[in-house]
């Protein structure tokens, strides 16, 4: 009986180190792969990332089964995914046939209706679909593009468009880029060097808010000079 229980212990631990390293595996292989989200994956790229999660339970799951069964094919999708890649910034013909090419379901106003037989797409999905731009009348739509990763991009009429400060002749101040000083009681070194400031100055802007930096929960400045902080609360405190 122990020497089975052993046997049992040592099998988890084996199953638990495998899912390890195909975690890393994995992960590196999805960073590798590019910042897309999943609704942003285009049709080889969705494939691909579907086979990578199907190798990667096999090994993970039977532990008859080496480790490296697994690894090498999702390393070989890896190297699929860099070639068809770099065959799309080569080559146009390549890319539609890949990625297909957008198509636009709505046009100067009227709704495509081939194109929307083409695609399989419903009026009520459209709809659905506008309603998740922010648009709530089909009326106000000028044109409705199908994009290659599924998205639906929207032009609305002109008279329907928001305003800008450029529609009135204004220049808005720059802005810039707002950055995190202090996170969770951590302060953000790099961050204080790309904005010209120090530690003490930091100390001393945080002391405004009555507080030290081990106690800030965040801080951050953004373009203009305007400071943020706000501090942990008292349970919260380390």
């Amino acid at each position: 009986m122990n020497i089975w229980k052993g046997l049992e212990y040592e099998k988890m631990l084996i199953n638990f180190v495998r899912s390890i390293i195909i975690y890393i595996i994995v992960l590196i292989v999805m960073r590798l792969m590019g910042k897309r989200e999943i609704g942003q994956l285009q049709p080889f790229e969705l494939v691909i990332s579907i086979m990578i999660a199907d190798l990667a339970s096999i090994p993970m799951t039977d532990p008859g089964v080496p480790i490296f069964n697994g690894i090498v094919p999702i390393l070989g999708l890896l190297a699929m995914h860099l070639v068809i890649t770099v065959l799309n910034l080569k080559s146009v013909n390549i890319r539609k046939f890949t990625c297909g090419k957008p198509t636009i379901l709505i046009y100067r106003g009227r709704i495509d209706e081939d194109a929307m037989r083409k695609e399989r797409f419903t009026v009520s999905e459209l709809q659905e679909r506008l309603r998740g731009k922010d648009v709530f009348y089909l009326g106000d739509v000028e044109y409705a593009i199908l994009e290659t990763n599924g998205e639906i991009s929207v032009i609305q009429k002109p008279e329907k468009r928001n305003t800008t400060p450029e529609d009135f002749n204004i220049t808005p101040e720059y802005e810039g880029l707002p950055y995190d000083l202090v996170v969770d009681g951590k302060v953000m070194y790099e961050n204080l060097k790309k904005i010209g400031k120090n530690e003490k100055w930091l100390a001393n802007q945080i002391k405004k808010f009555n507080t030290k930096a081990e106690d800030v929960l965040i801080a951050t400045m953004d373009g203009k000079g305007n400071f943020f902080c706000q501090a942990k609360e008292k349970g919260n405190k380390k």
